[in-house]
């Protein structure tokens, strides 16, 4: 009776507060993984500028990963949550035993990835020595200990697609509080752990994972879930995996997108000074405070939508799409607040120099006016995913990073320096927003009036 009760959760409660119960554990556990890079990044930046600008350059590396393994799990949550609205439990099980494999070999192949290519991608966008050292440390320790990252993330999508958040909650709970108390010890050598700098952070950081991963895989194999998988061997099924990355790959490639933007923002910023590197890469840890939330509720969301688009209940899709847009607003437009009035605060959290403070302050408040509609974008994009859609995601977030965004960012600088260049984001961010409100509308519209006739 427990597991029916489960299976119908999606479809007959309440949209608000189910939308809140199921969102509130992924709105903590992102909020506090938001907290660890702020924190990871503030005690780098008591070892110096040099160690904090190599962090910034080694951020997209993280993102890449992080893309990967979110990609896949939200493909895996949108596709576990539809079938289980269309009753398809075995089949279920076995999406959940292809993306588990998939997130060893993806690990593999980091591992291998960070031993032989950490100095080339370090080296692209500094020539300092130090920096390049620091860089080369952090990255390619990150990168060996991908495997964590990955099944940590996919393992805990595996259970959100069932509805349940609140596990996924405690292991990025607990392998984010355990990063933010190794941090101080590996860095700076606390009692009887050696100082090691740089190198300590990345350590701090692939630890806390594999605990992360031991946690979340021993719940999801010994508790009691509609999908659990079964660990005798199986029968590589491409067409599993096909629908996974259906939904999955276009968010995969929107999140290497975003590493590549950062990427590129670095070189753009990098051409006036190697200081303007440090601050993106403050900002953009900054800006985790604003959009794990937001990503955190959309952990929530996706099963709602998937599950009620699965079982044709147009209304509920309705209200949860209302919520979310709401939701997400209030969230993003707090930050940017924050962002706007309060930029000497937080950049000084960092230890900055005079410069990075003077180019921190202009970079954030300036930025702060796009994040007012990210919320909303982002509920937006997720839609899309949710009803088994990726590539309006992915064409969208396409047009304001690469299209938008980069080249906005060298016509700006070229045009009024680097005080120029922060304004690109958020021209993007609202150019982008209106283009998906008018392609979203017209999908919705039809898809909402088909489900209608086919249930009346």
């Amino acid at each position: 009776m427990k597991e029916i009760a489960q299976k119908h959760r999606l479809g007959t409660e309440a949209i608000l507060p189910l939308l809140i119960k199921l969102s509130i554990p992924g709105i903590i556990s992102m909020t506090i993984q938001a907290l660890y890079n702020v924190v990871d990044s503030f005690f780098v930046s008591r070892i110096s500028e040099d160690a904090l600008t190599a962090l910034a350059i080694a951020f997209p590396v993280h993102i890449f990963l992080i893309a990967i393994a979110v990609g896949t799990g939200i493909g895996t949550s949108s596709l576990i949550s539809r079938l289980l609205g269309q009753q398809k439990e075995e089949e279920a099980v076995r999406v959940a035993q292809h993306v588990l494999s998939a997130a060893l070999v993806y690990g593999i192949i980091s591992a291998l990835a960070g031993i032989f290519l950490s100095g080339p991608i370090v080296r692209a966008f500094s020539n300092d020595p130090q920096v390049i050292r620091y860089g080369i440390q952090y990255t390619r320790i990150i990168m060996m200990g991908g495997v964590f990252l990955f099944t940590s993330i996919i393992a805990s999508d595996v259970l959100r697609g069932q509805g349940n958040t609140f596990l996924p909650m405690l292991a990025l709970m607990l392998g984010a509080v355990t990063n933010i108390i190794l941090d101080p010890l590996m860095i700076f050598g606390i009692g009887f752990f050696p100082r090691l700098e740089v190198t300590g952070a990345a350590l701090a950081t692939i630890i806390s994972k594999g605990i992360s991963t031991f946690f979340i895989l021993l719940l999801l194999f010994k508790g009691t879930h509609l999908v659990k998988p079964k660990i005798e061997a199986y029968t590589l099924d491409l067409s599993i995996l096909k629908r996974v990355y259906q939904v999955g790959l276009p968010s995969m490639f929107m999140q290497i997108l975003t590493s590549f933007m950062i990427g590129g923002l670095n070189s753009i910023v990098g051409t006036y000074t190697e200081t303007a590197i440090a601050v993106t890469g403050v900002y953009f840890r900054l800006q985790s405070f604003v959009l794990m939330p937001v990503f955190g509720l959309t952990q929530g969301y996706i099963p709602i939508i998937g599950y009620n688009y699965g079982a044709r209940q147009v209304d509920r899709m309705k209200q949860a799409l209302r919520y979310g847009l709401s939701i997400s607003f209030v969230i993003t437009a707090s930050g940017a607040l924050l962002f706007r009035f309060f930029p000497h605060v937080l950049i000084g959290i960092f230890n900055p120099g005079p410069e990075m403070m003077s180019i921190g302050v202009e970079a954030l408040s300036t930025i702060a006016l796009g994040l007012f509609v990210v919320g909303p974008a982002i509920i937006g994009a997720t839609t899309f995913q949710a009803i088994g859609l990726g590539l309006p995601s992915l064409a969208l977030s396409f047009l304001r990073q690469m299209i938008l965004l980069l080249p906005l960012a060298w016509l700006l600088g070229r045009i009024g320096g680097l005080s120029a260049v922060w304004y690109a984001m958020p021209l993007s961010e609202f150019i982008a927003l209106f283009i998906m409100i008018f392609w979203l509308g017209r999908r919705l519209q039809k898809i909402f009036s088909s489900l209608s006739d086919t249930t009346s």
